[in-house]
């Protein structure tokens, strides 16, 4: 089968505890990953669980101060209750749930390994990552499961001047953009979210969108909020706009009037994220159509690789907007199903 490698592998100074044996071995460490992984190991299923980040890095990496949109009963994994003190989780009770569900079921997740090699066949594989340390550590595997998520590739813009350190695709926080001039690319929840709490923490907030107006499917709250400040001309707005170039201290939008130019000091592109084809490709599942949805079984998520699951929202391909921790946290009920029947 092809094989996830990289041209060179680092410099490597030792390896460590020799090969690791395992039933199946998961990649993604996200909410899904550990659905996947509790739900093999209920049915005794020997399982390992692998990162290239943190546990839960995905919702480690959102904003410090954001809520989640669904109640809390919807992110629950494993049968754990997930109790909060409002009506919606915030981003902090949301990691201490997931660290409490992977420890009470003692999952074996090894954080920060990232998989460069996957070798063998169904029953017989080797997974092969390296740690932050350039430390190779091997796997062997019957089985696995993919459920490396979307976050950590996003949608790029292919536009003159992306490149630049001022431009970002993650918004975390606005107190290091106050009295400064910010552009805030796309309409969606992301974008308003961020375009909001920047104005509201003192800066200059423009808001660009290649589309006749906000998404509709912003969250409830949060559309009219939104509105009102583009109507109120507090955050200023094209719409049915992109940009074109982007400079050191300006940007270059193609507007309805024609190209106009703004004073800029650093950029939000809130483009959307897709999930890692290249490496789906490496493993050698097809991806199918315009969506590069991964083929696989829909009852058991087997890939046409046989032995390679698929789960989360990576079965979405590009319409990332379809599957969530609240509908993804099953995906490992259906692949159980189909470890089950296989590993007899």
């Amino acid at each position: 089968m092809p094989h996830n490698q990289p041209a060179t592998l680092p410099r490597v100074q030792s390896k460590r505890n020799g090969v690791s044996k395992t039933d199946v071995l998961v990649i993604g460490a996200g909410p899904t990953g550990l659905a996947c992984a509790i739900e093999a190991q209920k049915i005794g299923i020997k399982t390992v669980v692998v990162d290239k980040g943190c546990l839960v890095n995905s919702i480690y990496n959102y904003p410090p101060n954001m809520d989640f949109f669904t109640t809390p009963e919807l992110l629950e994994i494993g049968g754990i209750p997930f109790t909060t003190a409002n009506e919606k989780p915030t981003r902090e009770e949301a990691l201490q749930y997931y660290r409490n569900v992977a420890q009470h079921y003692k999952l074996e997740v090894r954080q920060y390994e990232r998989v460069v090699a996957v070798d063998g066949e169904d029953n017989n594989f080797r997974i092969t990552t390296v740690d932050l340390h350039d430390f190779v550590h091997e796997y062997k595997a019957r089985k696995i499961i993919v459920s490396t998520g979307y976050y950590d590739l996003p949608n790029i813009m292919n536009v003159p001047g992306e490149h630049l350190s001022k431009v970002m695709h993650y918004y975390k926080e606005p107190h290091p953009y106050y009295d400064t001039d910010v552009l805030v690319i796309g309409a969606k929840n992301s974008s308003a979210a961020a375009a909001l709490d920047l104005w509201r923490h003192g800066a200059r907030v423009t808001l660009v969108h290649r589309g006749p107006e906000m998404h509709k499917n912003i969250k409830y709250w949060v559309l009219p909020d939104i509105e009102n400040r583009i109507k109120n001309n507090e955050i200023r707005a094209f719409f049915n706009s992109t940009v074109k170039e982007i400079r050191e201290d300006l940007v270059l939008i193609d507007t309805p009037q024609g190209l106009t130019e703004l004073k800029n000091d650093f950029v939000f592109a809130m483009t959307g994220y897709h999930p890692d084809f290249d490496f789906l490709r490496s493993l050698g599942i097809e991806l199918l159509g315009e969506q590069m949805r991964p083929a696989c079984d829909p009852q058991t998520l087997e890939s046409n690789v046989h032995g390679i699951y698929v789960a989360g929202v990576i079965l979405a391909g590009s319409r990332t907007n379809e599957i969530f921790i609240e509908n993804g946290r099953f995906h490992g009920g259906h692949i159980a199903k189909g470890l089950k029947a296989s590993l007899r």
